[in-house]
């Protein structure tokens, strides 16, 4: 009777190989799934900031007695919009790529990798060209007898402002998104096969041409 109690006792649960392989592969299956949502999100970020930006700066004109103004006739302002327009559109595009559930491969990572890189300089240089011409607007230069012009239109600067403000926020998630894409290309893919160098080469030559063997050779004549 006792060894019958014993062996109705409460055992550990056991559980198979297929039905660990398995709870482990729903795991993973999760895990992708939510760092896949979370970069969509991360992606459609920007595409909102870079639209708002592109529309603020698009409707920034002012005219009052003194003559007018619109973003069309600075260079840089010109720049912002484009900059932030194919932004906008990249981010789109690339968000409905990253949210298609699909297998990580070398190339996918790679161009992720390169976009994200040169949008982030594209986007970068555009806000930091406004940034000199809203400084240059706000304080002048006395030296090329440029007078300070946001006293006389404030309502223009101060859109152009908002829109260079939100335009490096952009460039901030940007900058998070380069970072994601290097760590998932340089640790998910093992890197290139090293070659020996000319030094090693060298070495091993060396060795094998070492007087020990030339003696070995001779004695053995």
């Amino acid at each position: 009777m006792e060894k019958s109690e014993k062996g109705n006792g409460a055992a550990p649960a056991t559980r198979s190989p297929m039905a660990l392989m398995g709870s482990s592969r729903n795991e993973n299956q999760e895990v992708n799934t939510s760092m896949r949502t979370a970069e969509t999100m991360l992606r459609l970020v920007p595409m909102a900031l870079g639209v708002a930006a592109l529309v603020v700066m698009l409707k920034n004109s002012q005219s009052n007695d003194f003559g007018s103004v619109s973003y069309s006739d600075l260079g840089a302002f010109r720049y912002l919009v484009h900059a932030n327009g194919i932004c906008a559109g990249y981010s789109l595009l690339s968000a409905i790529i990253a949210a298609v559930p699909r297998p990580s491969t070398m190339p996918r990572a790679w161009t992720f990798f390169l976009l994200d890189q040169i949008l982030t300089y594209i986007i970068l240089g555009a806000a930091a060209v406004s940034t000199e011409v809203l400084y240059l607007a706000n304080k002048g230069d006395s030296a090329i007898t440029w007078s300070a012009a946001c006293g006389t239109f404030a309502g223009f600067c101060h859109k152009a402002t908002i829109a260079v403000v939100i335009t490096f926020v952009a460039v901030i998630c940007y900058a998070v998104l380069s970072l994601v894409s290097s760590y998932r290309l340089f640790t998910k893919f093992d890197a290139p096969v090293n070659y020996p160098t000319t030094e090693r080469v060298g070495w091993r030559l060396g060795r094998e041409r070492s007087p020990e063997s030339d003696d070995n050779n001779k004695d053995g004549c």
